[in-house]
């Protein structure tokens, strides 16, 4: 990574470790060490295998939607990538740092640009589809849990229904621009011109054919995904699902080793509130609100004296693992360079 990713992990990291201490200093008390007394080894175990049966299923579902458009990617490649995109999602909000990392890495595995683009979009249409689909569920046949955890917090549920309505917008905008590219390519020009005017940015017109070779690749690949890809579609929509739901079970997995009920329908309502959040870009790698979301939404049913240590350990496997994988994986990228640049010199 180059010096100034290293300054926004610090920066990442450093601003959720502050606001952990900060909730473990109003959390704990006399009664934090009873509770810790009833810990379950096993689960807290079966939590971090959760997490990593997760990686397995993103990594399945970028083999099988790559494979669906004819490029055999291997298993283990995809897993890697997505490792190393887990580092680089530490440094941006929403996450989004990550993706060019896994368009990179299909490109190495001999995908081209504009079909590795497809992919690496579908899979956030994806999410949205089954996060959207999910909240849908959750609002329509658990409205009890629902109303009692987004009750105290009104502006929380008026964030949550527009952040569906901005996902739901997206998606039939990403529908619309398959059909109809040359309307996309005229809007981003639109857009380039408005920042132009505003920002007098340099090499537009660079950035404008940039931008209409762009939508030709992307176009292209999201074409060929729906003629000749579509089982990429179904099993992308399959892992995507338990993709999720594997993430979402490690919290009730950490309440049941913590020597709590499982809530697992509360639990289920509130990691999803929070996987809503954390797609607005606010803050790096979610850092600092993903810590005080947790503590807010689970202490109005998990007890104060050991909510701070369940989301210290639900953060140290879903952000700070995350980055530790990451950095062993990108090793293994930066290895791969530079043997085939070694390579390329002796020929």
């Amino acid at each position: 990574m180059k010096r100034s990713q290293w300054k926004w992990l610090l920066v990442s990291i450093s601003f959720s470790t502050l606001v952990l201490a900060g909730v473990l200093y109003f959390t704990v008390d006399e009664m934090t060490v009873e509770y810790l007394s009833r810990v379950n080894p096993l689960y807290l175990v079966l939590a971090v295998l959760f997490h990593i049966l997760s990686l397995v299923f993103w990594a399945a579902r970028i083999k099988l939607m790559s494979g669906s458009l004819g490029y055999p990617v291997r298993f283990l490649h995809c897993l890697n990538l997505v490792l190393a995109n887990m580092l680089v999602a530490a440094l941006t909000p929403s996450q989004a740092g990550g993706e060019p990392v896994r368009v990179h890495e299909l490109y190495r595995a001999n995908v081209p640009v504009g079909d590795a683009t497809a992919v690496v979009v579908m899979e956030r249409i994806l999410d949205g589809v089954v996060l959207g689909a999910l909240g849908a569920f959750s609002m329509l046949f658990l409205g009890r849990y629902w109303s009692s955890i987004t009750s105290g917090f009104s502006s929380l549920s008026l964030l949550m229904y527009a952040t569906w309505i901005l996902v739901t917008l997206f998606v039939l905008i990403f529908v619309y621009s398959v059909k109809n590219p040359d309307h996309l390519k005229r809007a981003l020009k639109w857009m380039s011109r408005w920042i132009d005017r505003r920002w007098r940015l340099k090499r537009l017109e660079s950035l404008l054919d940039a931008i209409d070779r762009e939508v030709d690749n992307f176009n292209a690949g999201l074409i060929k995904f729906v003629n000749h890809g579509r089982s990429g579609l179904v099993w992308g929509m399959l892992f995507t699902l338990l993709f999720w739901l594997s993430e979402f079970a490690i919290a009730s997995l950490l309440l049941v080793g913590l020597g709590q009920p499982a809530f697992l329908v509360e639990s289920f309502v509130v990691q999803l509130i929070l996987a809503v959040i954390m797609m607005i870009p606010l803050t790096p790698g979610g850092s600092g609100v993903a810590e005080l979301g947790a503590t807010s939404l689970y202490s109005l049913f998990v007890p104060s004296s050991i909510v701070g240590i369940f989301v210290l350990l639900w953060r140290l496997i879903l952000y700070y693992l995350n980055i530790l994988l990451g950095m062993l994986s990108s090793l293994i990228i930066v290895r791969r360079e530079i043997l085939t640049r070694a390579q390329k010199k002796k020929q």
